[in-house]
């Protein structure tokens, strides 16, 4: 969204005044991109000191066979972790696949969409990564979009009619967080009978959710998990055994289940290590709903300044607002692309907002500590106070 500036063409900006220096330890930034995200810094030095040694083998923990015992007690703690953190009740199945957030685009269809006799799948657009993952199905199956929010430019989560969900179809997908848009589900669909699914790449832990709510859930790593590269399946174990002729085994969900640790291939040992030490993080510091009341904190922090400001426009009307990414705009691109600039010199990085609509992107997942968004609301005060 481009805005006309406030400011004659012949008038200079003021130099905005410089933040606070960048945060320790040395001349590390505030991570605010979305994906790959930042890690918690105590995840990242035990990974520098595993990488060389693990656990005393002289291995270090990249090296390690995904046979060996180590690794075993590794992917079995990361699933009894993910079990205990999100409740997830017995008659579900966790699975780790290869290929990110956006292999699940094809597999979801490839696995469900067999369901039911029509091979029809119903898909709210809601953002440029719902958008895609529809786009995808319909190489499977046939799609029907029973809601969308494209008229407003994606700025609101679209209001679904249960009255028009079709009963021959063999899934519902929503896109629970829009890391492009900056909007989420506040509140999931209930959709009956009918298999809710839910890319929830942006959210996973990020806040409680009921998973009996839902037929499956997926995440790409990449934001509150571990390294990009892999995706975490939980499915209710009665969708299994339904994927369509000629998928291939390692895109199917029956397949890597019938292994126990979904090792039916080389699974990406060092990103499941990685999100173990991520599970006991979360653990450590109270579990998904003290995450949940930090990152509402931490989101406060920015919509405020926004909400305070006629400078800043919030981008996601504010009862579609996602805790995690803040999207906003300001009068002109040029002004954003110095606000980005300028607040990279501040020690805050990657606040660029996505390519599909511009304007400015704070992705604050868990990872991110109080003291980013705290210090980008100072700089965004800052820098109206000399450009507004």
């Amino acid at each position: 969204m481009t805005l006309e500036s406030p400011h004659p063409a012949t008038q200079t900006p003021s130099p905005t005044p410089k933040a606070p220096a960048r945060p320790a330890p040395g001349n590390r930034v505030y991570n605010f991109t979305a994906g790959p995200a930042t890690f918690p810094l105590e995840v990242m030095e035990q990974v520098r000191e595993d990488l060389h040694d693990y656990g005393g083998l002289g291995a270090g923990i990249a090296e390690i066979s995904h046979r060996s015992q180590e690794f075993k007690d590794i992917i079995e703690e990361g699933e009894a972790l993910l079990h205990e953190l999100m409740d997830i009740p017995d008659d579900y199945r966790v699975l780790f696949c290869h290929g990110g957030g956006q292999l699940q685009f094809s597999m979801v269809p490839l696995n469900l969409i067999g369901l039911k006799p029509a091979r029809k799948a119903l898909y709210v657009d809601s953002g440029s990564f719902a958008s895609r993952a529809a786009d995808i199905a319909t190489r499977y199956g046939y799609v029907h979009v029973p809601a969308h929010s494209r008229e407003t430019d994606y700025d609101r989560v679209p209001k679904l009619d249960a009255e028009i969900l079709h009963q021959d179809a063999s899934y519902l997908h929503i896109t629970s967080n829009n890391t492009a848009m900056g909007t989420c589900w506040r509140d999931i669909p209930h959709t009956g009978p009918l298999p809710l699914v839910a890319d929830m790449t942006s959210e996973i832990l990020s806040r409680v959710v009921d998973v009996r709510r839902f037929g499956l859930i997926y995440a790409g790593a990449q934001k509150n998990l571990g390294p990009s590269g892999l995706a975490m399946v939980i499915l209710r174990k009665e969708l299994l055994g339904h994927s369509l002729p000629g998928t291939p085994q390692l895109l199917d969900y029956t397949s890597l289940a019938s292994d126990r640790h979904s090792m039916g291939n080389t699974p990406s040992t060092l990103s499941i290590y990685m999100m173990l030490l991520i599970l006991r993080w979360v653990k450590e510091k109270g579990g998904v709903s003290a995450m949940e009341k930090t990152n509402a904190e931490k989101a406060a922090l920015l919509y405020r300044v926004i909400d305070g400001s006629g400078f800043y426009r919030g981008f996601a009307l504010p009862g579609h607002r996602s805790p995690m990414n803040v999207t906003f705009d300001l009068p002109d691109a040029a002004l954003c692309a110095r606000f980005v600039a300028e607040a990279l010199e501040a020690g805050l990085y990657g606040l660029a907002g996505h390519r599909a609509r511009g304007g400015v992107r704070a992705s604050i997942y868990n990872a991110m500590p109080m003291g980013g968004p705290a210090l980008l609301a100072e700089f965004m005060t800052a820098f109206e106070r000399a450009n507004g």
